[in-house]
């Protein structure tokens, strides 16, 4: 009869366990970006510049610096947004909670392969060895996530950094 009891007791704290922790990665982490803020790097300044949005929706959340995800509108078009901001070749959205109804990861990837989106460059080093990028359709949609840099990839996965890549804030 003591073993049935343990045996419900165990079983019932993996379930507790296991939902909590669903929880805390789905939901308990994230908070809404107060800060509503839309920036490309200039090609001529090499700098972040804010640039014309609305409708913005954000989240974000303390525990990693690439939980970051972002929505908004943008009256910019995406002839004048190559001429006069940094593009990237290479961006690969990462997958927002499925509860962050404006960004669908696969979607944003998709139309940035068929060409219809286009993705930029925000911020580097937003945090260190991550960079805030941006992707805006041709009907002006545009989606923000961050993404590991060079140094940052180097960094997490061991790799000597080398002195290219800016020093780590907790190692000065």
């Amino acid at each position: 009869m003591s073993g049935k009891i343990i045996g419900i007791i165990i079983v019932l704290s993996g379930i507790i366990a296991g939902a909590a922790l669903y929880y805390l990665q789905i939901y308990g982490f994230y908070e809404e970006v107060e800060v509503a803020e839309v920036q490309l790097v200039s090609v001529v300044s090499n700098a972040p510049e804010p640039i014309p949005f609305a409708n913005f929706e954000a989240i974000d959340a303390d525990s990693s610096p690439i939980r970051y995800r972002a929505c908004f509108t943008t009256d910019m078009s995406l002839a004048l947004l190559t001429e006069t901001y940094v593009g990237l070749e290479v961006a690969t959205p990462r997958n927002a909670p499925g509860w962050f109804d404006c960004f669908d990861a696969d979607a944003i990837a998709a139309e940035l392969n068929a060409g219809t989106a286009l993705p930029f460059l925000s911020q580097k080093n937003v945090d260190f060895g991550v960079d805030r990028i941006v992707a805006i359709t041709e009907d002006g949609r545009g989606y923000i996530w961050h993404e590991l840099n060079d140094c940052g990839e180097k960094a997490y996965d061991g790799t000597i950094v080398g002195e290219e890549c800016p020093r780590r804030p907790d190692a000065e």
